[in-house]
């Protein structure tokens, strides 16, 4: 048998699209907002997103009988009907749900139906199963009620990332329900007046919030949007239901720039996009027990692909918590937005970094690829786009938490090969960047970008202070760290020769490309007045000593080269001497 994905084409021969409305029922009883909105989501399929009107089939109220939405739905099965289409069915109104032996069974409510007679409902799994008959290649169901018995699964987690036009080529069955069967829809209070609360956030997503910052909106983009909105709105008791059903491509309602990747014919040309994905409201480990499960794998060789595991999952909710969706590029400039922006990232990132700090201080050499994994993958989602160049240079700010964290956590521990694997972690190219880079460099970007602002003196408390970011980092990392390893006073001169190693990799980095030597400047730059006892003045004597038995370059840095660590050295004491803070 011939595999259908090279039957279909990265594009849709049509759209269709069934949208079922009803407030007034025979029997049951009336709803306000239903009708409004289905005629909203009608309007936007085909004012917006290019549904033919005369391929939309639009019920309400007195229409929407069992036999008109039966007789409307199987109509998609006619042979007419092109396999690289696509369909939405969109229903707003009541729906049942009844315990079985086997679990629950979900039903809609049309308009003529009785409640308490079953066989005047529309069961769920018998559109379900007749979406077998249905040649469309997508199929997207979109119902504002809740209801049981969803077999759902969900294809994509937190972090996945899908070429644009492959997702054409593999068949799909997503469903997204307002909330499950013992929840109560909320018929009214929602971000738009006139519609529903589900309804209200679903329009808004189609409009544009649930899109990528490409401006594609997927289904499950959609969905996991909806979900978020909907589950955590203060006017709503419901939690969305959603997932897939049959397939694992995904409907695309809105993809501006697939035409142009279907314009070579001798190239084969796709977009890996990351799927939006929800913030699901779970009760998750404390800190504390993550920390103990972690250190249990990591003293295990045996354990190797379960840490990978375990941190891929924490890099999944790292990658949620900061997504662009909570942290827009755009918008006015203001303190209290950008302080809000530093403890929300500080939160989201808490987990994951002192996680990397065990592994960095404790790693063995199975763990190393899976530590420049995870850091990579922390800045897969950092792409430079446009918007406010603070808030542009800010979305770096949580990976500079992870290097620290793991940084000063390998300089505790002497593991110099850490280190080293943590600082030139390759950061791939991307389609705005056409060089890799490495995970020092590119944070040191970011960092310079945010030195240029002259932002980073507003933090309170820090105000007068020649280096604001590195004395409040010094402040806030020190409580989690002992915690961890139980530096004790060891904390401060851990964190200065961190800072050291950081400025003296870039300057190094810096020096390869052909600049002049530059690299962040942290708390040992004012310690330098005590020239022989500072903290870099002591890195660079022991350097020097020790040439190539120096543990560190024996670990990989500055290439294993004393040649380069010298050079830098040198033209890196240059510049922090003229500081003129002594």
């Amino acid at each position: 048998m011939r595999d259908v994905r090279f039957l279909f084409k990265t594009h849709y021969t049509n759209s269709r699209a069934l949208v079922v409305g009803i407030n007034n029922y025979a029997n049951a009883s009336p709803l306000s907002y239903a009708v409004s909105d289905a005629s909203e989501v009608r309007r936007i399929l085909t004012d917006e997103l290019g549904f033919p009107s005369e391929n939309i089939t639009y019920l309400t109220d007195a229409e929407a009988t069992k036999s008109a939405i039966l007789k409307a739905y199987l109509r998609f099965a006619s042979e007419d009907i092109d396999i690289d289409e696509r369909l939405l069915v969109f229903y707003a109104g009541h729906g049942h749900t009844k315990t079985g032996s086997r679990g629950e069974i979900g039903y809609l409510v049309p308009f003529d139906a009785n409640p308490s007679d079953l066989s005047t409902l529309i069961r769920w799994d018998d559109l379900t199963r007749n979406a077998e008959l249905i040649r469309s290649k997508h199929i997207l169901f979109i119902m504002d009620a809740c209801y049981g018995g969803l077999a759902l699964t969900r294809n994509l987690q937190p972090g996945s990332m899908r070429f644009l036009k492959d997702m054409m080529l593999r068949q799909s069955r997503q469903v997204l329900t307002a909330g499950k069967a013992d929840e109560v829809v909320a018929d009214s209070g929602g971000p738009i007046p006139n519609h529903s609360v589900f309804t209200g956030h679903l329009i808004e997503g189609l409009l544009g919030k649930a899109a990528t910052t490409e401006g594609i909106i997927t289904a499950s983009g959609l969905m996991a949007y909806v979900y978020g909105k909907v589950a955590n709105d203060k006017n709503s008791n419901q939690t969305p239901h959603y997932g897939y059903f049959d397939g694992d491509g995904d409907f695309i309602i809105n993809a501006p720039n697939l035409s142009e990747l279907e314009r070579p014919d001798d190239k084969d040309i796709d977009r890996l996009i990351t799927v939006p994905y929800p913030d699901e409201r779970v009760q998750s480990e404390t800190t504390d027990s993550k920390v103990r499960r972690f250190k249990a794998l990591l003293a295990t060789d045996s354990a190797s692909i379960e840490l990978h595991d375990f941190l891929v999952d924490e890099v999944r909710r790292f990658l949620t918590a900061t997504s662009e969706d909570g942290f827009s590029a755009n918008g006015q400039f203001s303190l209290e937005e950008f302080l809000r922006r530093i403890a929300r990232y500080e939160e989201a990132s808490a987990d994951l970094s002192v996680l990397l700090a065990c592994t960095a201080h404790w790693a063995k050499p199975i763990h190393k690829a899976t530590l420049q994994k995870i850091l990579a993958r922390s800045a897969d989602r950092l792409e430079q786009q446009g918007g406010l160049t603070v808030w542009l240079a800010l979305r770096w700010y949580p990976l500079l938490l992870e290097l620290y964290y793991a940084g000063i956590a390998a300089v505790d521990g002497q593991r110099f090969d850490s280190l080293a694997a943590i600082f030139y972690t390759p950061v791939p190219a991307s389609e705005y960047q056409s060089y890799s880079d490495t995970f020092v460099g590119s944070i040191a970007k970011g960092l310079l970008d945010l030195n240029r602002s002259n932002v980073l003196k507003q933090i309170p408390g820090h105000e007068r202070n020649h280096v604001p970011l590195s004395e409040y980092l010094f402040k806030i990392l020190q409580p989690k760290l002992d915690d961890v390893l139980f530096l004790g006073k060891n904390y401060e001169q851990a964190f200065d020769t961190f800072e050291v190693f950081f400025a003296l990799a870039v300057a190094d980095l810096d020096l390869l490309k052909g600049g002049n030597g530059w690299g962040p400047i942290g708390r040992f730059g004012w310690k330098h007045s005590s020239r022989e006892n500072g903290p870099f003045a002591k890195i660079v004597a022991e350097g020097r000593a020790q040439q190539e038995s120096w543990a560190p370059l024996k670990a990989g840095l500055f290439g294993g080269s004393y040649e380069r660590f010298d050079a830098v050295a040198t033209k890196y004491s240059e510049h922090i001497s003229k500081l003129g803070w002594h």
